[in-house]
């Protein structure tokens, strides 16, 4: 089964020219890797509500099945991203923030008050991670072990979710 993805970065100083956005290229690098089939350059935005949910709902029309949003995760002013991407999602899967915001945790306190979300429509997956290049990389590997299962799962393959383990009996 073969997925296409789109990284969308929101900074409003990427998209003026006064940030280079390293969390995208990053982002799409290693998703290219784990067989995502990526466009080539991530989307630049500014922080801007209606222009993500814009975005959201654009890339949700082109038939992307993973949407991958860097930066506007915090508690600035301008972070608006979870609510940008709650306007579109049917379900959220707080179980991959929740991983997400745990794995950071490990290596800064600042972790907490990530507002990140994971979320889908119909089948498409949104996944928000930081602006920052390392936490962007570091959230992603954080879900990484479970993500195509989940855009399996998301595109209807019938195969149980189960995974069985080493020495476990079934009936």
């Amino acid at each position: 089964m073969k997925f296409k993805g789109v990284v969308i970065t929101l900074s409003d100083k990427g998209y003026v020219g006064q940030r280079e956005d390293t969390s995208g290229p990053a982002l799409i690098e290693i998703l290219s890797s784990i067989g995502i089939e990526m466009e080539p350059m991530a989307r630049i935005l500014p922080d801007t509500h209606d222009m993500i949910v814009s975005a959201l709902q654009e890339s949700i029309a082109t038939g992307y099945h993973l949407i991958v949003t860097t930066g506007g995760t915090g508690v600035s002013p301008r972070d608006v991203t979870p609510e940008a991407t709650r306007v579109v999602i049917e379900k959220e899967i707080p179980g991959m923030a929740e991983a997400m915001r745990a794995a950071s945790m490990l290596k800064t306190p600042h972790a907490m008050i990530s507002r990140a979300l994971v979320g889908i429509v119909g089948t498409t997956m949104i996944i928000n991670l930081p602006g920052s290049r390392k936490g962007a990389v570091e959230n992603l590997a954080a879900i990484q072990p479970a993500l195509l299962h989940a855009l399996k799962k998301l595109c209807g393959d019938p195969e149980d979710c189960g995974v069985p383990v080493h020495g476990a009996h079934h009936s």
